[in-house]
């Protein structure tokens, strides 16, 4: 994943966290607008808030799109991606962020984040390119050990199987060529592109084993399932 992730940083950051732009554009004014409509929906639809006081883990920052906005409502946000290049990218763009603590995690952990140190833990379209659903119930425990009693974790998994597979037929071969000539992105056909999906009933119970509490889920069987745990 490390190594995939660095590679999309250095063929087009800002696209690999948003295929919604323009490959090739660059950053935008909307791209990090983004950031913002990003946050609110997640905290909007699982009714959570962050508070000025609140030390937050955004695990899977990317070029910080999100973390702008956690760093204006929080007291300090540590912002965790596997990709250094990433990251690099991150500092390079929020260098007037002085609450943010930018770390490299390795993709299985939040090591280097203290026991009972975090308020809140969010993450969103990171979970659904994990090549492996083991991975991020790995992480919900990790969560369940780094939030103090009380705090929560709002995150998005996906729930449908049919989106991780690689494009097939005509389409995929279309596909193809024209990454080959230069003219689409790379890596789609990827694992740490395509994902897994989440079962939320294996979600439940490694929760319940960490100290959390399945306390809301909007979007079960969709690609954007929303999901709120709370630590006992």
């Amino acid at each position: 994943m490390e190594e995939f992730w660095d590679g999309r940083a250095r063929e087009d950051a800002y696209f690999f966290v948003d295929d919604r732009v323009e490959y090739g554009a660059g950053a935008s004014d909307a791209f990090w607008a983004g950031g913002v409509d990003a946050l609110d929906r997640v905290l909007g639809t699982l009714q959570a808030e962050i508070d000025p006081g609140d030390d937050v883990v955004e695990i899977g920052c990317g070029v910080g799109r999100m973390t702008r906005p956690l760093a204006a409502r929080a007291r300090a946000v540590t912002a965790v991606d596997i990709s250094a290049e990433m990251l690099a990218i991150a500092r390079r763009e929020n260098a007037g962020l002085s609450n943010v603590t930018w770390l490299q995690g390795d993709g299985i952990d939040l090591a280097g984040v203290a026991p009972a140190s975090a308020d809140a833990c969010l993450s969103f379209v990171v979970f659904q390119h994990v090549p492996d659903p083991r991975i991020t119930l790995g992480y919900v425990r990790e969560m369940g050990r780094v939030l103090r009693a009380g705090g929560w974790s709002a995150f998005q998994i996906s729930n449908a199987p049919e989106i991780h597979r690689p494009a097939e037929g005509e389409g995929g071969i279309r596909r193809r060529l024209a990454r080959a000539a230069g003219r689409a992105p790379r890596g789609r056909d990827h694992p740490a592109w395509i994902g897994s999906p989440v079962d939320l009933a294996q979600l439940r119970a490694v929760a319940g084993e960490s100290g959390l509490t399945l306390e809301r889920v909007v979007g079960e069987g969709s690609q954007f399932c929303l999901v709120l745990l709370r630590r006992s």
